[in-house]
């Protein structure tokens, strides 16, 4: 029997639910701080719902003692650790930022840091919605709550890594009253291009929404009051709803528009401080230099490198930081970002908070750039070959398995070249069948035929026929050795990076075409800094192309010169 949408999502949350208890409990948390008074406070948003806040205030200071806020509304501050962490033995209130606390002194300089759960998550009442209105609502009202107490001077920051940088994010849409900057460490941009690229699936386009749910339902710590446990009791109806839509797979449906924050952002004076990584595997770069082209802020500081999923202070097991740099210069950039819009500091205190991009190229070295892409860059468009390829699902960017499909190659570079932005393919195909699948990888081809993924990207082919697509992939900074060459490859799957249905039928290339942003002028002058550890494994992961494929199918590519 053919299982409805409702009834997969049922059972796939039953199944989740039925695990939880066997999940390895996390280390209980950290608790109350020596340099904080902390207290629990509730309050409701228009429609009724119930939220719950963990007030941090400086050691000692008076309750009517006015200091800025720093506020983060996030559905990973339950007390218990929550569904991917459970710890029900967990002492409030949750450590998730106590790192960023550390790092900056927040408190012994006077800030007040505060944690409002989302709908449905922690001690907060009513349903996550999944980035929907519910969550969106949440952020506006904690904003204007926080900006609101006797103990604020009425002047909110919000902070957050991934989804409760998310809710930064709804924060720069929603404009609440006492907002003044936003910190988002890998954010979402959409909930859509969180979990599906152009019709295309990610692997965690079923799981996470799962875990998110299961988030929702799981109680409070042993150590919370019945108030806490009560408030944010489960409401169970909304699950399985939340399940059904996130499956939807067609971007422009209302479901999506919702929680697409790139629309709504636009033209926002906000200042964000914003960290993207060009090889993240968990919130990728899709939509995020739409996002940040968009924001018309003169005091927005973007941080644009090799690394995954991390914050910008992070290290690794070993003590490497994440992102080629000592944590040191992130956390005091966030200390200036907080001083200059939250105590309107100027001068030299502030020196850190100077806005414009730090982009990290593929060596390694980092940079400052007024904009990004920088404004130098020309897009120079190159016709690819054309021909036909299976819609098999077996092609992989890299390993033994790549190499599948269409390819245009160019000769050895006779010069260095730089990629820095987004390039983009223009590709026409005919299919005898819908929901076939394209897709476009962009390659740096070493002298020995190594190959190195510098972009890809993705499209479903929705119908029959012949279509034309403008496919935008992902953005990177990447220079390119006098010697490597340049390499295209049109395809029906890249395995490894999203979940694709293969239909078997053959998709004919009619027309291709490929845009590349190069940079025009050298860059001489960089940041102190290094590789990651994210980087090193990038390109250490390549594929090989055959000396026939690197002669039979070259092109001549338009490539822009240093100078």
């Amino acid at each position: 029997m053919r299982r409805t949408p409702l009834a997969t999502a049922l059972l796939s949350l039953a199944a989740l639910l039925l695990l939880l208890p066997a999940l390895t409990h996390a280390p209980a948390q950290a608790g109350e701080r020596e340099d904080a008074t902390w207290t629990e406070v509730y309050f409701q948003t228009p429609d009724g719902t119930t939220l719950h806040a963990d007030v941090l205030r400086p050691a000692g200071l008076a309750d009517d003692v006015e200091t800025p806020v720093v506020l983060t509304v996030s559905p990973y501050t339950s007390h218990s650790g929550g569904a991917s962490a459970p710890d029900p033995t967990g002492e409030p209130p949750s450590e998730r930022f106590y790192d960023f606390l550390d790092l900056t002194d927040a408190l012994d300089e006077g800030y007040t840091y505060v944690m409002v759960d989302l709908p449905g998550t922690g001690g907060s009442g009513g349903c996550n919605d999944w980035g929907g209105p519910a969550e969106q609502g949440a952020v506006e009202v904690a904003v204007e709550w926080a900006a609101d107490q006797p103990w604020s001077t009425g002047k909110v920051a919000l902070i957050g890594k991934s989804y409760d940088a998310w809710t930064g994010l709804m924060g720069v849409s929603r404009r609440p009253d006492g907002l003044e900057a936003v910190i988002a460490m890998e954010p979402v941009f959409s909930g859509y291009s969180y979990l599906y690229n152009r019709g295309v699936r990610f692997a965690n386009s079923v799981g996470t929404p799962v875990v998110f749910q299961a988030n929702d339902l799981f109680p409070g710590s042993l150590a919370d009051s019945p108030e806490y446990q009560l408030t944010g009791a489960p409401r169970t109806p909304c699950h399985a709803l939340n399940l059904v839509q996130q499956q939807d797979d067609v971007e422009g449906s209302a479901f999506w528009v919702e929680r697409d924050l790139v629309p709504t952002s636009r033209g926002s004076r906000l200042p964000v401080l914003l960290t993207q990584g060009f090889l993240e595997t968990n919130t990728k770069p899709d939509r995020a230099f739409d996002y940040w082209s968009g924001l018309r802020g003169a005091h927005n500081i973007g941080w644009f490198g090799q690394f995954d999923h991390v914050r910008g202070w992070e290290t690794d097991a070993e003590g490497r930081p994440q992102v080629g740099r000592d944590p040191v210069v992130f956390a005091r950039q966030v200390e200036a970002f907080l001083d200059k819009h939250l105590r309107g500091e100027r001068g030299r205190s502030v020196r850190a908070a100077r806005p414009g991009v730090q982009v990290q190229d593929n060596l390694g070295r980092w940079r400052r750039e007024a904009v990004w892409p920088p404004a130098d860059v020309r897009s120079l468009r190159t016709v690819l070959e054309t021909g036909s390829y299976a819609d098999d699902g077996a092609n992989t960017a890299t390993g033994p398995d790549a190499g599948q499909g269409v390819w245009s190659v160019s000769a050895p570079l006779r010069h260095p070249a730089w990629v820095a932005g987004e390039p983009v393919l223009d590709v026409t195909v005919t299919t005898s069948v819908p929901r076939t699948n394209l897709v476009g990888l962009v390659y740096d081809i070493a002298p020995d035929g190594s190959a190195t993924v510098l972009s890809r990207g993705t499209q479903l082919v929705r119908d029959a026929g012949t279509t034309a697509y403008s496919l935008p992939l992902y953005g990177q900074d990447w220079r390119l050795a006098r010697g490597h060459r340049i390499g295209v490859l049109l395809t029906g799957a890249d395995a490894g990076w999203w979940v694709h249905a293969p239909t078997g039928s053959e998709v004919v290339v009619d027309e291709a075409a490929v845009r590349l942003p190069f940079l025009t002028r050298e860059r001489t002058r960089f940041l102190a800094g290094g590789s990651t550890p994210r980087l090193e494994a990038h390109l250490a992961d390549t594929a090989t192309v055959p000396a026939e494929v690197l002669e039979g199918s070259r092109v001549r590519f338009r490539v822009a010169r240093l100078r």
